[in-house]
């Protein structure tokens, strides 16, 4: 394979690749021997078809598939050895090929831009650890604490009032009659939540254990007996306890109940926890602050074909009339993606950083653990859209390359308190706000732009399809 390069004007290139008549006659002739083991022809023994016979047949459909492979093979090789990497899909214009013949194209290619990735050290951003004083430890846990029920026996005497707890049984007829579903055994309400046919709580309020109560209610539109919804029905209730919430105590055998060891160490995973909260929120302050910083990056001659895609991604749902409206805003925001994304993706390739299977699995399973109850639904999500799962991956790819910019960026640390970390948020909501008021356009995401997709070469052929030899 021989190959030259031409420059054109700015990232433009042609690439002559000529690929001689000895190397392709090879990969025509190791095709047509494919096709004969499987080709059967009246008067010669299987496998034993003349090459002309094959020719005649399915001479296009081969000459189309060695085509098609050797140009995948030989334009990917030449890219990849003169260190050339697409910023779009390359386009391939067919000079000379045919049995018999070499085979010679031109690859017309833009390139993506050179990027300096040292100017990343000079980076600075604010480095938050948040202290967490006790008090607010304890008042998690003392939340957490009201939370928890503590139902237990009231005495015979004890009247239900509004938070108890009411056991009972009950036998249900609606104009007299019984129907689907009217018992109940064992069945339990706490006072003023109304989860069980609205005002059914009401007239329990006041009951004592072993007394019976009738309990007269209009059944719900959704009852499951059609034939009865929104009727009256009476209830015969015999009521079999009556229970009281008392105060959870916060001890260790509360530590215990929430799968803690004691309570020091539940104190330890509360503390932790509020932490995590406010620090996954400032994080992202610091992840702003290094993308800002980014789009003040020089980057040169950025293709107007990149420009154009994502402009075409800014715009999608947008009207025709407001796309010419804020054609500059678009422009403007599709360069700021682009140049952001060209930095990420080369401090990535200098500093070999992938996405290994595991932690992409293991961010499907967060997936699945968001959305309890609908693992299939996510599982089918994922494997019916590639591009999901192309996204993941990207998200992914793009925390790890911010991750490595900070170690070696300048970081300030800050130690704040709750209250100054509550503030710093509020007031960069605030000014996000601001900002999404000023610029409706304005998208602050990198996602799309960060990983530049794999491009495979396009080919221009002769007009006529050809068809698929099958092996079989």
């Amino acid at each position: 394979m021989k190959v030259t390069i031409e420059n054109k004007k700015g990232l433009g290139k042609d690439i002559k690749v000529v690929v001689d008549k000895k190397t392709m006659d090879s990969h025509l002739e190791e095709r047509y021997e494919e096709v004969r083991k499987n080709y059967t022809l009246k008067g010669f023994r299987p496998g034993k078809a003349p090459r002309e016979v094959l020719k005649r047949q399915f001479g296009e459909a081969i000459m189309g598939e060695v085509l098609d492979k050797v140009l995948k093979d030989t334009s990917t090789k030449a890219l990849e050895d003169n260190k050339i990497r697409p910023a779009t899909q390359p386009k391939i214009d067919l000079k000379k090929y045919g049995e018999g013949k070499e085979l010679e194209y031109v690859m017309t290619v833009t390139e993506l831009p050179k990027v300096n990735t040292k100017q990343l050290q000079n980076i600075k951003f604010d480095q938050y650890k948040v202290k967490i004083d006790k008090k607010h430890t304890e008042e998690r846990i003392n939340q957490i604490a009201k939370s928890q029920n503590n139902f237990k026996d009231a005495d015979m005497n004890h009247k239900s009032v509004k938070g108890d707890l009411v056991v009972f049984d009950y036998k249900a007829k609606s104009d007299g009659k019984d129907f689907k579903g009217n018992e109940g055994k064992n069945t339990q309400i706490i006072l003023g939540k109304d989860l069980f046919i609205k005002g059914f709580d009401d007239q329990l309020t006041g009951v004592k254990k072993n007394q019976t109560k009738k309990v007269e209610v209009k059944l719900p539109e959704n009852f499951p007996e059609k034939d009865i919804a929104n009727k009256n029905a009476i209830f015969e209730c015999n009521i079999t306890n009556v229970k009281i919430n008392h105060e959870v105590k916060v001890d260790d055998e509360f530590a215990k109940n929430l799968g803690a060891k004691d309570l020091n160490s539940l104190k330890e995973l509360i503390s932790k926890q509020i932490n995590d909260e406010y620090k996954n929120s400032l994080d992202l302050i610091s992840k702003s602050q290094i993308l800002d910083q980014l789009n003040k990056f020089k980057i040169d001659d950025i293709p107007s074909e990149l420009i154009d895609q994502e402009i075409h991604v800014l715009s999608h749902g947008m009207k025709e009339e407001d796309v010419k409206k804020n054609k500059n805003d678009l422009e403007d925001q599709a360069k700021k993606r682009i140049k952001t994304g060209l930095i990420l993706n080369e401090f990535g390739q200098q500093n070999k950083i992938k996405v290994t299977e595991q932690e992409l699995n293991t961010e499907i399973q967060k997936q699945f653990q968001m959305m309890p109850g609908q693992e299939k639904m996510v599982k089918d999500y994922f494997e019916k859209n590639p591009s999901a799962i192309a996204s993941l991956r990207g998200s992914i790819y793009e925390e790890k390359i911010l991750a490595e910019i900070k170690k070696q960026a300048k970081a300030n640390l800050k130690e704040i308190t709750k209250e100054e970390a509550e503030k710093i948020l509020k007031d960069e909501n605030k000014k996000a706000t601001e900002q999404s008021s000023d610029k409706k356009v304005e998208k602050k995401d990198t996602k799309s732009a960060t990983k530049p997709k794999k491009t495979t070469p396009t080919k221009k052929t002769t007009s006529k399809k050809t068809k698929k030899v099958s092996k079989k």
